[in-house]
């Protein structure tokens, strides 16, 4: 069976286990006050070109985002997002569950335009009844997005001029960051620790076991730890998640990491073109969403995993191949051989 269904299949790059297992026995400070944090946090501020920025981490994305965006708001605001952003389609409801709404705008393949959220934030204030609405208290994008795209440094500047002129923070979610930083884009991590107020570098879906790490570049809201601790998001054991990081950004793993997937990945869509299949949209990430026959999916059933998208009418489906820090150059090989020998089954 070939994996290609996600980024988070695996454990952790061995390396990251091998940190893991070698700081077991030491012991440290709890609740990310230990050495391994603090480490990792000063690596995370010079990758960063941010050397006042506060980093919190913590154990998944959905608790980052509920953290972080129940954290920042007020009682009467909500965060907008485009329609598929993951906190309005995939995490069941875990941010309205602190008592806020997600807006929803519509996006093109995942991504935010900035026209669409000026004309949504002007027309939010210029009506009558907005003290009986929610109002608009923080964007949310994520980068690369939910369809492996990504934001160009012009649409992120415009994006961030937007909020700063309506004084609101713009939170980008960064759950596969690595794969957006490897890519062909103009967009580096530190523009990314300027143009936004608060970002979260994805540990879980780019090599560590688990963990994410919360950046708020010019320094976090006062108590913010205290609110992680009462949200449930902060670990006892904060080591587990600062080893991983210290590993991933000690001598650049975590950028080698985003390069081997994003290459692979740019492999399988020359791949599949190359044969006549049709892509959905183009990725430059390490996420691809061909479209195959519902009759050729049968006969992948046993010997590919992949993950179901969405129907497109008539007989044909979406379906999303993910690369990761653990697929080989031979798992793509053998994809191509699966396809070809399924194809001509159909």
């Amino acid at each position: 069976m070939l994996y290609f269904e996600n980024d988070y299949s695996h454990g952790c790059h061995p390396h990251v286990l091998k940190r893991l297992a070698d700081t077991n026995l030491i012991p440290a400070a709890g609740y990310g006050e230990d050495e391994f944090s603090q480490r990792a946090r000063k690596l995370i501020r010079a990758a960063c070109s941010a050397p006042n920025a506060d980093v919190f981490f913590i154990s998944g994305g959905t608790q980052t985002n509920a953290v972080a965006i129940g954290g920042l708001l007020r009682p009467w605001e909500g965060v907008v997002s485009p329609v598929s952003g993951h906190i309005g389609v995939h995490e069941a409801g875990a941010v309205e569950f602190t008592g806020h709404k997600v807006l929803p705008l519509p996006g093109r393949f995942g991504k935010l335009a900035p026209a669409d959220l000026l004309g949504y934030l002007s027309g939010f204030y210029a009506d009558p009844n907005r003290d009986h609405m929610v109002f608009p208290g923080m964007v949310y994008i994520s980068h690369p997005t939910e369809y492996g795209t990504l934001y160009s440094l012009r649409e992120l500047e415009d994006i961030s001029d937007i909020c700063k002129s309506f004084h609101i923070p713009l939170y980008m979610d960064g759950a596969r960051l690595a794969y957006a930083l490897a890519a062909d884009t103009d967009v580096t991590l530190p523009h990314i620790a300027r143009l936004c107020d608060v970002f979260y570098i994805g540990g879980t879906k780019c090599g560590a076991l688990c963990g994410e790490a919360l950046v708020f570049p010019k320094g976090a809201p006062e108590h913010f730890g205290t609110v992680t601790k009462q949200r449930g998001a902060m670990l006892a054991k904060g080591r587990l998640c600062g080893v991983q990081f210290e590993a991933l950004f000690e001598n650049g793993l975590y950028f080698e990491i985003g390069s081997s997937a994003v290459a692979l990945a740019l492999r399988i869509k020359e791949g599949l073109r190359s044969r006549g299949f049709e892509l959905f949209m183009d990725s430059p990430t390490n996420q691809q969403f061909p479209i195959f026959k519902n009759a050729l999916l049968e006969r992948l059933a046993d010997r590919l995993t992949y993950s179901f998208w969405q129907p497109l009418g008539g007989d044909s489906s979406v379906v999303r191949l993910a690369t990761s820090w653990a697929t080989a150059p031979e798992d793509v090989e053998e994809l191509f051989k699966v396809l070809d020998n399924c194809r001509g089954e159909v």
